[in-house]
């Protein structure tokens, strides 16, 4: 049985590949975009509500960056928790996302256990909001 569906947003086909593989392994199933304008598309698409349990961003995006792909997020899918999983460290970057509403802030490569413990965490502080 699944545990719930998580949206993967990054550029970088290998760390979506892995991060998914972790995910799958954890119980999860993933979906995948490439950059924020397919990530957009992709939220879109489903008219009565996005079917994911959290999102997986990086903030270095084509197309539309990571900080307005976020807001667009925020507006779209509110109770969805959003963790930024960033290659690019940088801690008023980081303060400004927290400011809307990213619940963790993860550095590449993040270790499996870092990322399924942050899926968890993220899900379980979106029970509350619900």
């Amino acid at each position: 049985m699944s545990m719930g569906r998580v949206f993967i947003i990054d550029d970088d086909e290998h760390v979506r590949k892995m991060v998914g593989l972790v995910l799958k392994q954890g119980g999860y199933e993933a979906l995948e975009a490439a950059d924020g304008e397919e990530a957009i598309a992709v939220i879109q698409s489903c008219p009565a509500g996005f079917p994911v349990r959290a999102i997986i961003c990086d903030v270095a995006l084509p197309k539309v960056n990571g900080n307005d792909l976020i807001a667009f997020i925020r507006v779209k899918l509110p109770s969805v928790p959003v963790i930024v999983l960033t290659g690019h460290p940088d801690v008023q970057s980081a303060a400004s996302l927290f400011k809307l509403g990213v619940v963790d802030y993860l550095l590449k490569p993040a270790q499996a256990q870092t990322l399924l413990d942050a899926v968890r965490r993220a899900i379980g502080e979106q029970a509350v909001l619900e």
